[in-house]
């Protein structure tokens, strides 16, 4: 495709426009209405955010996580703590977050700084999610090459027969973040 073309794709934006006097006085307030509205627009993952990193030397970094939880002490999200986002926060603890909310014409940014959301929280977290989820934090090395998916495979197989009838155990390197 040229430059040209590239240039062309544009389309008339008709969704209307921020009213600032119907906006809350609260950014978290303004962020949850705009939150719903997605929810029940149906677009697809609605939860679904980018987050900018930066490591110490600088070098940015982004991917995509999934919020799951706000108030007005944050935006939580949760990975596995040896990711390489996590390294990044460790040395670096100042993120941006975006919701795309493409479809509706909208996009929300956040600016903040992510902190460790206490254990007690992750574990209450943890235990909501599937079973097969759990196990897949347990055994999956984010960030880390695998020769192979068959390998990945193996060691979920083999976590699952260890954990078998029983609950499956917060890993010491699975945690949350909080972004204020």
């Amino acid at each position: 495709m040229s430059d040209q073309e590239i240039q062309d794709l544009r389309r008339n934006y008709t969704k209307g426009e921020l009213d600032e006097s119907s906006v809350s006085d609260h950014p978290v307030d303004q962020f949850g209405v705009w939150f719903e509205q997605a929810c029940k627009a149906q677009l697809l993952e609605p939860n679904a955010m980018s987050l900018a990193t930066s490591t110490s030397q600088g070098q940015t970094s982004l991917r995509t996580v999934l919020l799951k939880g706000y108030d007005r002490h944050g935006f939580n999200f949760f990975t596995n703590l040896e990711s390489n986002k996590s390294v990044d926060i460790q040395s670096n603890s100042n993120v941006s977050l975006l919701f795309p909310w493409l479809s509706l014409e909208r996009q929300v940014i956040i600016n903040g700084q992510a902190e460790s959301m206490p254990r007690s929280e992750v574990l209450k977290y943890f235990v909501t999610r599937p079973v097969d989820s759990q196990i897949g934090a347990w055994a999956s090395s984010q960030s880390r090459i695998i020769t192979t998916r068959k390998l990945l495979e193996m060691k979920f197989d083999e976590i699952k027969r260890k954990f078998s009838g029983g609950e499956v155990p917060l890993p010491s390197f699975w945690g949350g973040y909080r972004v204020i």
